[in-house]
């Protein structure tokens, strides 16, 4: 078991790295493919933090909207305990005025029956027994001033003209009892015997009450938090502006929203000074109440905002770096590959004429013999040589016999114009062409060709006289077939080439082969 364990390792290791060595030549064949990867990943790594960056955004406003909504239950709940309590005082008001034992006790009896101690509680402006026509008929603190009238309040006003209105929350007002204190009342109404109505109990609530509450809360510089009624009228609000207080914002488009649902939280820009809020609301349970808490979106994702510069900039920074080092690869293997391409060219180009060398013609003549052998195609060969190479270099010199094998080698070109032809400079004055799928009277026609070409030009000398050359070519044409080598039909080319300068020069022989031997010798 443990051999089997290591020689999985080992082919496994072995796939790996021929994997890898695969990517690697891969890369090195296809230089610009390093650097499209490199800015494709710079790319993704940009798309991945700007992901990031998105998902971190939405978990600041979410956490900002946890931590309203928290802040939001502890207001509603704070509100919500209070008037509980301050509701149970008042009925206990309206049961104590409606007891007539209660009304035959001394004024300190009666005042400690009517009010208990929930009426003295911080924020609290007084606890009032008011008549039917308005008048204060008791007071918590014995205050009672007669010339003051309450019948224009609307919070005796709503239960004189009702009897069903229950617990009433008041707009704030400019109390008459208190030297123009700011107040809300909480009030119920007072029926006699009969059912009439006998006046309301009211708790008169300060309110530095409802300012106290949010003075405790943070939302940041730019942030909000306030107490509205549900008509839109305000009560609190910080930061706190002491004319805001009493005013309506009814028509107010955050306020629109709030007044549509129970609880929620929206994004707008405020018509007060125009920042951009995030508004999280509930309405306070037996109340008229919405507490809301509002901060400013640009505070809340304030430290966001930072982290996302620090890492968009190294993003940036490090994505310009990747993407610049992978093209600077990509563009020095590129080089690479073009010297190696020159090196090869030079390797298999001969440097005077242009053409392939002997090499290149071993090459391609043994994959064309190949390739006959295997499709049944007849395959030519051409070998070429100039005529009295020697004594034109004797009597010329050497810069015109380069000159004439330039002028023999670009006939020869001109006269071989299909890209699968093979043009090569044999050696010295020797040249030799192959011909793919060409029988032995195409391959005759362009030995022809290409002689009556080089005899038709003429090799200019220093002095400027022009001099003539001319080649002798031999021809030989088979269909490869097997124990039979690429070798044998380029010597049967070579005995032509011997052929047709036994025979005079500048003319043409040419053998078509088969089974190995020459079966039919012509010259032109």
């Amino acid at each position: 078991m443990a051999r089997q364990t290591l020689s999985l390792r080992r082919r496994l290791r072995k796939r790996l790295r021929a994997a890898g060595a695969g990517v690697t030549r891969y890369v090195g064949n296809h230089p610009l493919v390093a650097g499209v990867a490199g800015t494709l990943i710079a790319v993704a790594m940009a798309g991945l933090t700007l992901l990031t960056l998105g998902t971190g955004r939405a978990d600041a406003l979410d956490h900002a909207r946890q931590t309203s909504q928290n802040l939001v239950a502890i207001i509603s709940g704070d509100l919500a305990r209070n008037v509980e309590i301050y509701d149970l005082s008042l009925q206990a008001m309206v049961d104590g005025a409606r007891d007539n034992v209660a009304a035959t006790l001394p004024a300190d009896v009666r005042r400690a029956v009517l009010f208990d101690r929930a009426t003295t509680a911080a924020y609290l402006g007084g606890a009032y027994l008011i008549g039917p026509k308005g008048e204060v008929i008791a007071s918590q603190n014995d205050d009672v001033n007669d010339a003051v009238r309450l019948a224009d309040r609307d919070y005796f006003l709503v239960h004189q003209r009702s009897p069903t209105v229950g617990l009433y929350f008041s707009h704030p007002f400019r109390s008459r009892l208190r030297d123009g204190k700011l107040s809300v009342g909480l009030t119920r109404r007072i029926d006699d015997a009969s059912g009439a109505f006998a006046g309301v109990a009211l708790l008169a609530i300060r309110i530095e009450y409802f300012q106290h509450l949010l003075d405790r809360i943070d939302t940041g510089q730019l942030g909000s938090v306030f107490i509205v009624m549900d008509d839109g009228t305000l009560l609190a609000r910080k930061p706190f502006v002491p004319r805001d207080i009493g005013s309506s914002m009814a028509k107010s488009p955050t306020f629109e929203r709030m007044s549509a649902h129970t609880a929620g939280t929206y994004v707008a820009r405020s018509s007060m000074d125009g920042v951009r809020r995030m508004y999280t609301y509930a309405r306070v349970p037996g109340t008229p109440l919405i507490a809301a808490v509002a901060p400013s979106v640009d505070e809340v994702l304030a430290p966001w905002w930072h982290r996302s510069r620090i890492a968009g900039a190294m993003t940036l920074a490090f994505g310009a770096v990747f993407v610049t080092v992978s093209w600077l690869l990509a563009f020095a293997l590129r080089d690479k590959l073009r010297a190696q391409a020159a090196l090869l060219r030079l390797a298999a180009t001969d440097p005077l004429t242009g053409l392939g060398n002997r090499r290149v013609l071993d090459n391609r003549l043994d994959e064309e013999w190949r390739r006959a052998q295997r499709s049944g195609q007849p395959l030519s060969v051409l070998f070429i040589d100039v005529d009295h190479f020697k004594h034109f270099n004797d009597a010329y010199g050497h810069a015109s016999g380069d000159e004439a094998l330039i002028t023999v080698a670009e006939c020869i070109s001109a006269a071989v114009r299909r890209s699968v032809d093979v043009v090569a400079r044999y050696g010295g004055e020797e040249f030799a062409v192959v011909l793919p799928d060409t029988a032995a009277e195409g391959a005759l026609s362009v030995a022809e060709k290409i002689r009556r070409k080089v005899q038709g030009r003429d090799v200019v000398q220093s002095d400027g006289a022009p001099v003539t050359v001319t080649v002798s070519v031999g021809c030989a044409t088979c269909v490869p077939a097997m124990g039979e080598s690429a070798h044998d039909l380029l010597a049967a080319a070579d005995r032509q080439l011997y052929a047709a300068k036994a025979g005079g020069r500048n003319r043409t022989c040419s053998a078509q082969w088969a089974a190995a031997s020459v079966a039919q010798d012509s010259s032109a």
